[in-house]
């Protein structure tokens, strides 16, 4: 690596990710079933019809994985809780066995001196919910109210932070728009629902948190940088209006009390009844906000319905996913974001990685030179100012990749998806000796 942890301020925190659905094994220990269970099922969805009913077991093998991490030198983990480990269907009595295994994982990572930092939904919607309109449904907020106390009655006290919902331009627009993920919709109307309802959500568990008197508490929203195709002004503003559904929409609802004017152009006539009167739930007073940030776009405009138009192939290096690595769009928004929208709020990088096709005999460099060139930004960013005060990487190990099953590895630790079988990759050794030098 081509820097160490003395390249950053007193006290900065590193830490790697990881999600439940994707790691733990969604067959055992009473989980219910999930819209991804269902989603997968659903033949043409994900890649082989692969789920997490297995994933890297990390429900039984959770003490090896922590150990792997205090090994690399980490401050923190970023894990989430599933909503249906916890509720099997959304609502109604708890699973005993999920709360306790959610309170033993707590317990492994402080005897290891891993800060936990807590992601309430990554995306695992109990499909008893999504039976009754999931995300579209103006309920969800409360029920996500209501399981937001039940785990953290039992885990909170030990909490660095928590972050209600990962990503929601991920569980509304790529979800309800694009169809990509879980539930797989193509639906404007459920789009404009499930973006609003998200941030909804997001305001409820806020308010129980608080009540709960937990401390730090966060948003975490993911980023990707838009440039215009062309220089011409409809390129130009159609990727104006990229950024708006995919950065700002959630930025404004969080921060400011409003949407962008060019995004509600298309979905105001779909949003649902008086989502006017919500900002104030909304825009719960937060102690930081987390930024996942991997690639950026290019985007054309289109003579189609609206949004009009449609990404384009770039000229960048590229990922195993096909994402162009761009550093420079990690700099943009840490800065960006708090000039506009945070106003000195602690920020921290709650997700960073790259998909390599790497395996065990193969040292996967390029995921050490991405890393250090992400990491390189971010140094920028905070010579410019900016109050980033830890860095997440993504993710700890090769797990589930959703719609992509288990063929794109972002893992810094190999797994063997037949064995499950852990190998530390080139890049965890070189993040450890940059970790404790």
């Amino acid at each position: 690596m081509k820097y160490t942890r003395a390249d950053f301020p007193e006290g900065f925190l590193f830490a790697a990710a990881t999600s439940a659905y994707q790691i733990e094994g969604h067959s055992f220990g009473g989980a219910g079933r999930t819209h991804w269970d269902d989603f997968a099922a659903t033949p043409g969805n994900v890649v082989r019809a692969e789920d997490g009913a297995i994933a890297c077991d990390h429900y039984h093998r959770f003490e090896e994985d922590l150990d792997l991490m205090a090994a690399m030198g980490l401050d923190a983990y970023r894990f989430s809780t599933s909503w249906a480990r916890v509720m099997p269907d959304g609502r109604g009595a708890p699973n005993q066995q999920g709360l306790d295994f959610y309170d033993r994982l707590v317990d492994a990572m402080l005897e290891r001196n891993l800060k936990p930092m807590a992601t309430l939904y990554h995306w695992e919607l109990p499909s008893a919910l999504a039976d009754l309109g999931g995300w579209r449904n103006p309920d969800l907020p409360k029920w996500f109210g209501d399981y937001t106390r039940v785990i953290i009655e039992r885990i909170g006290d030990r909490m660095f932070s928590v972050a209600p919902i990962n990503e929601p331009w991920c569980v509304g627009w790529l979800s309800h728009f694009l169809g990509h993920h879980a539930p797989g919709l193509r639906d404007i109307r459920a789009t404009a629902h499930a973006m609003h309802h998200v941030l909804c959500a997001h305001g409820r568990a806020v308010e129980v948190l608080r009540d709960l008197n937990v401390p730090n508490i966060g948003a975490v929203c993911n980023f990707e940088y838009a440039h215009p195709a062309t220089d011409s002004q409809a390129d130009r503003d159609a990727a104006q209006l990229y950024d708006g559904y995919y950065n700002r929409f959630f930025l404004g609802g969080l921060f400011n009390g409003a949407y962008p004017d060019t995004v509600m152009e298309g979905l105001e006539p779909h949003m649902p009844k008086g989502w006017q009167n919500d900002f104030p739930l909304i825009g719960q007073k937060l102690d930081w906000l987390g930024l996942n940030y991997y690639s950026c776009k290019r985007i054309a405009a289109t003579d189609g319905a609206w949004p009009a138009h449609k990404e384009v192939e770039g000229p960048l290096p590229k990922t195993q996913m096909g994402w162009e690595i761009y550093p420079e769009g990690l700099r943009h928004f840490l800065t960006w974001v708090d000039e506009h929208y945070t106003n000195g709020l602690p920020l921290y990088v709650t997700e960073n990685g790259m998909a390599n096709p790497d395996t065990p005999d193969t040292p996967d460099t390029a995921r050490i030179d991405y890393l250090n060139q992400h990491l390189g930004a971010a140094r920028q960013a905070i010579a410019d100012g900016a109050p980033l005060k830890g860095y997440t990487f993504w993710s700890l190990m090769d797990n589930y990749e959703w719609a992509l099953g288990y063929e794109k590895r972002f893992g810094l630790i190999h797994v063997d998806f037949d064995t499950l079988e852990r190998t530390p990759k080139a890049s965890y050794h070189a993040l450890a000796r940059a970790l404790k030098a």
